[in-house]
């Protein structure tokens, strides 16, 4: 009796310890690159309540762990979710909604593409976004005429591509109340012989712009979601959105729990009171989807429309060194208020004044090393003198590289030989403080971090230009680039404990490609494909 006792003691503890643990999904036979500190790579993980529950070798993890979704990678690479350090998610979706302008080659491309989408929109306010003049033969700006020719009762308005300039036909100018040209503080309005030609530049843009009705509930949602559908496509889990009203915020947080909107958003509140006391009163806002703890300045405009303030005038536009969209007292103030209010404040600045005025006034504020981690988004042109003014408060570069490969074109043009050589100097302003994230600007430049990833570590553009790369004393590593675009973005939005890697205890989300980009030609990474996207440990996209 005792022996048969035993026996089935045995039998049960066989059991029990043999019985494999249910989890939500494991990932097997992959290349698993966790980014975290080692940069290590694994071969599976295996995920539950949406974190990694653990990761190790294909036998150990589907040795101790059952799931009735099951992926065999089949020995194909697998990342972090992407996060994109910089871009416009809500803006991106508006765009999707309107004329679409981007790599029109004349200024009669723009009024052929417009005329056809009209036709799909034949009420109210006709809008386009993307065109660009650096592209036309000609490079110089538009006028309206034929605009207003073609519309002469309906308004029409359309962004530039940098979103810094736009052209408004005479009904729109009119709506606007704006009868000729106007003085302002941070804008220019052109004109020709003593006529507004239509072209609007940075604080003139708004003259017009705030005309436009604002979206009824059902678009807003449609301009949300559009906007996932393509990100979660391109393997991005996390955007950081530059710049929204504290009313697109309480709008995200309805339509997340709604869950209706799954994606993660890091939302920078844009420069104005109302957002100012909204979220002074209301305190940071964190959950597992959202996070709001940081405003949006902007301290100059673009350098291909010349808005971008300079030391020292444009070389083919002498009387010109662009501007800055307020007076340098503006940004010591809302600085202060932003750093007493223990916020983090990120800064638009494109040419090397602005980034040296910007500078300038966060190490005054910040006093020395710290780690509240106030970012300058673009960094673009930085003085050969201010690249320590980075690392001696601490403060981040936040930069697009492939703002470089699309610029590298007509940039010497507007900087000169030697200015250019401080320009879209991502290596030099890693060395800072020894990490850089990354981003897109989106819809300025392509959502897909890919692009990103060439542009960082290539910096040629899609057809190879030029050879060898553009400044590549300043191009990235492979592993740096992923880092930008993963545990170093993550990092920068103070979110490196809980994304950006894959580790125990961190929220599974991540990307499964057709490439592994680290080890590919310049050409496949060009030509790698998002397979799956998961977000939480749950799949929101897969390639067809």
């Amino acid at each position: 009796m005792k022996s048969i006792l035993y026996s089935l003691f045995l039998a049960l503890l066989f059991t029990s310890c043999s019985k494999k643990e249910e989890v939500d999904v494991i990932v097997y036979n992959a290349k698993v690159y966790t980014v975290n500190s080692k940069f290590d790579t694994v071969e599976a993980f295996a995920v539950k309540n949406g974190k990694i529950l653990e990761l190790g070798n294909s036998k150990e993890i589907k040795g101790k762990y059952t799931s009735k979704e099951e992926i065999d990678a089949e020995g194909k690479a697998v990342y972090p979710g992407f996060i994109d350090a910089h871009a416009h998610f809500y803006g991106y979706g508006q765009s999707l909604q309107t004329a679409d302008l981007r790599e029109t080659k004349s200024w009669d491309e723009v009024l052929t593409r417009l005329t056809a989408f009209a036709k799909t929109r034949p009420d109210g306010w006709l809008i386009g976004n993307g065109w660009d003049q650096n592209d036309w033969a000609d490079k110089a700006f538009p006028t309206n005429e034929k605009l207003t020719a073609l519309f002469p009762d309906r308004p029409v308005f359309l962004n530039r591509i940098d979103g810094h300039a736009a052209i408004a036909n005479q009904k729109a100018l009119d709506d606007a109340g704006i009868k000729g040209v106007q003085k302002l503080v941070g804008g220019d309005m052109l004109s020709q012989n003593g006529k507004l030609t239509g072209v609007l530049i940075d604080n003139a843009v708004a003259l017009v712009e705030r005309k436009i009705p604002s979206p009824d509930a059902k678009l807003a949602e449609k301009i949300f979601t559009d906007a996932q559908k393509n990100c979660f496509a391109a393997g991005l889990t996390t955007i950081d959105d530059c710049g929204l009203s504290y009313l697109a915020v309480d709008f995200i947080e309805k339509l997340q729990k709604e869950k209706k909107l799954k994606m993660r958003l890091y939302v920078m509140l844009s420069d104005e009171p109302d957002n100012y006391k909204y979220l002074f009163n209301r305190g940071p806002i964190k959950t597992d989807r959202l996070n709001v703890r940081s405003f949006k300045v902007y301290a100059d405009g673009a350098l291909g429309s010349r808005g971008a303030c300079l030391i020292h005038p444009y070389s083919d536009m002498p009387n010109k060194s662009g501007f800055l969209l307020s007076d340098q007292k503006h940004f010591e103030e809302v600085a202060r208020k932003i750093a007493a209010n223990h916020f983090q404040m990120c800064t638009h600045a494109i040419g090397d004044s602005a980034n040296r005025v910007i500078l300038n006034i966060y190490n005054k504020i910040l006093k020395g090393k710290n780690d509240q981690r106030w970012r300058i988004e673009h960094a673009q042109v930085v003085n050969a003198k201010d690249f320590d003014l980075f690392g001696k408060a601490s403060i981040i570069p936040s930069v697009q590289p492939t703002h470089a490969t699309s610029d590298m074109y007509w940039a010497g043009r507007r900087l000169g030989a030697e200015r250019l050589k401080s320009a879209y100097a991502y290596k030099q302003l890693l060395k800072q403080n020894g990490w850089i994230p990354l981003g897109t600007d989106f819809p300025v430049e392509n959502i897909n971090p890919l692009l990103t990833f060439y542009a960082a570590t290539v910096r040629e553009d899609a057809k190879g230009f030029p050879k060898g790369g553009f400044q590549m004393e300043n191009a990235l590593t492979p592993e740096e680039a992923l880092r930008g675009m993963t545990i170093w973005a993550a990092k920068a939005n103070f979110e490196e404990e809980e994304k950006g890697s894959l580790e125990k205890g961190k929220l599974a989300d991540f990307v499964i490609l057709d490439h592994d980009i680290l080890k590919s030609t310049p050409q496949n990474i060009l030509k790698t494909k998002v397979l799956k996207t998961y977000l939480n440990g749950e799949k929101v996209y897969e390639a067809k």
